[in-house]
């Protein structure tokens, strides 16, 4: 069977055991050092570093690769408070009837409510659009696995903002489709993820909690 796209070569450095073992205690070491942070700094953020961290999210592998994301950056104050404005409203009534009792207590220790001030504050807002299908000449063309797709981009987009030396949180108002509606984006494409991003503030605190250790979370079979 004729392949419909060509292939190429494909090569990697050559490591030894030895050297690969050291880059994936390395990497453990750097992403461990990742919190999400409700507490920004208004310290501006070049737009380039938030292309490049863009860029990288969209390097994820995705179903026959449609690469169904869009990646919507937000620094314009006004649009920041809308933003802002709705998210909280949807909050409040999460916080006062939506959810459970159970789901409010654990979220506890994390420390937070309805009111979301770091939307405005943080210098940018990186907000992940999925869509399930292409419109290319008015036709609709589908996309695969896109809820898998996207979550993998959405982690690699986490991964390269703690990188870059910058923080953010994953931010999932309910709904959210207010944000459809404020960025203008097409029926094709409906909000996956909200993620603040910029420098942490002088005075950030995060909660005093510990992740599981590997015996909780991997199961070999050898």
């Amino acid at each position: 069977m004729k392949n419909e796209h060509p292939f190429i070569s494909y090569q990697r450095p050559d490591l030894s055991g030895s050297e690969i073992l050291e880059n994936s205690k390395q990497f453990y070491q750097n992403i461990d050092t990742r919190r999400s942070v409700r507490h920004f700094s208004d310290r501006p953020v070049d737009k380039s570093v938030i292309e490049q961290l863009i860029m990288a999210a969209s390097t994820a592998p995705s179903g026959a690769h449609k690469q169904p994301w869009t990646f919507c950056a937000v620094s314009n104050p006004a649009i920041k408070s809308k933003i802002r404005e709705t998210a909280e409203q949807e909050e409040y009534k999460s916080y006062h009837g939506r959810m459970s009792e159970e789901w409010i207590n654990d979220l506890k220790p994390m420390g937070t409510d309805w009111n979301k001030p770091f939307i405005e504050i943080a210098p940018w807002l990186i907000i992940l659009f999925k869509k399930s299908y292409d419109l290319v000449n008015e036709e609709r063309k589908k996309n695969y696995y896109v809820a898998e797709s996207v979550g993998i981009a959405a982690g690699m987009l986490i991964t390269a903002i703690h990188q870059a030396g910058l923080v953010t949180l994953t931010h999932t108002p309910s709904p959210m489709n207010f944000l459809q509606t404020i960025l203008g984006r097409p029926d094709n494409e409906r909000p996956y993820l909200l993620l603040p991003v910029g420098y942490p503030s002088e005075k950030a605190v995060v909660p005093d909690i510990t992740r599981k250790p590997l015996d909780e979370v991997a199961i070999f079979f050898e």
